[in-house]
C-alpha cells in the first residue's frame, strides 16, 4: 500500500496570535485586526507612487467603498462590507500587479479565492460574491485604480483611460487620495469595518 505524503502546511503567525494556514484557511483563524494591519503595510503599485508614504491597500479599500457607495447609494451594509474586503487576502499574500498575476497563473487565483472565502465567512458574508455585486465592486475598483494612476502613479489621463477605462463625467468629482502613516490607515480601516458590522447587526 502506497501512503500519500501529507501536503506541507504554509503557516503564517499573525500578530493577533492566530496561526493561519495559507493553503487551507479557516474562518476561525481570521481576525480583522490582522487584515487591517497587513493591508495598511502593503503598498499599491509596487510602491511606485509619489508622496512621502506608500499608498496602501487599506487606503485603496476605503476608496473603493466610497466610490461603490457613490455609484450605489442604496447599497446594503453587507454589500459595502464586501467592497471593503474585496482585496482582503492581500494582507497575507501581498498585492501583485496584473502582469505578475498572469505570469504566476491559476495557483495565485486559487489561493486568493480560498482566503477570500474564509474571510467572507468569518464576517457573515457568503463565501463567494454574487456575480452582479462582483461586477459592481470591480467597476468601483477600476475607477479607484484610474484615480490612483493619474493622481500618484505617474500616468497621464490618456494612458489611464487605456488601462482602466475612461470615467464618466463627474463620477470622481470631489474625491481625493489619502497618503498617511500605516497606523492611521489601519485605524481608518478598522473604524469602517466596525461601522459596517454594526449596521449588519442592526439590519
Amino acid at each position: 500500500m502506497i501512503r500519500q505524503r501529507p501536503q506541507p502546511r504554509a503557516w503564517q503567525r499573525m500578530l493577533s496570535g492566530r496561526r493561519l494556514d495559507l493553503l487551507d484557511p479557516t474562518p476561525m483563524d481570521i481576525e480583522v485586526v490582522d487584515i487591517a494591519h497587513g493591508l495598511a503595510f502593503v503598498a499599491r503599485w509596487n510602491g511606485q507612487t509619489h508622496g512621502d508614504w506608500p499608498y496602501s491597500v487599506a487606503e485603496h479599500s476605503l476608496l473603493v467603498v466610497e466610490i461603490f457607495t457613490r455609484l450605489h447609494p442604496a447599497a446594503s451594509a453587507r454589500e459595502r462590507l464586501t467592497a471593503l474586503l474585496h482585496d482582503a487576502p492581500e494582507y497575507v499574500i501581498g498585492d501583485m500587479i496584473s502582469p505578475v498575476k498572469a505570469a504566476v497563473g491559476s495557483d495565485y487565483g486559487a489561493l486568493d479565492s480560498r482566503l477570500q472565502a474564509a474571510i467572507h465567512l468569518r464576517f457573515g458574508l457568503t463565501a463567494h460574491t454574487p456575480d452582479r455585486l462582483k461586477r459592481r465592486i470591480k467597476k468601483a475598483d477600476k475607477l479607484s485604480a484610474w484615480l490612483e494612476a493619474v493622481g500618484i502613479a505617474g500616468f497621464d489621463p490618456t494612458e489611464a483611460n487605456r488601462f482602466f477605462g475612461k470615467p464618466a463625467p463627474g463620477v470622481l468629482d470631489g474625491l481625493s487620495l489619502t497618503l498617511r502613516p500605516p497606523a492611521e490607515a489601519r485605524a481608518a480601516f478598522l473604524e469602517c469595518h466596525a461601522r459596517l458590522i454594526t449596521a449588519l447587526d442592526h439590519g
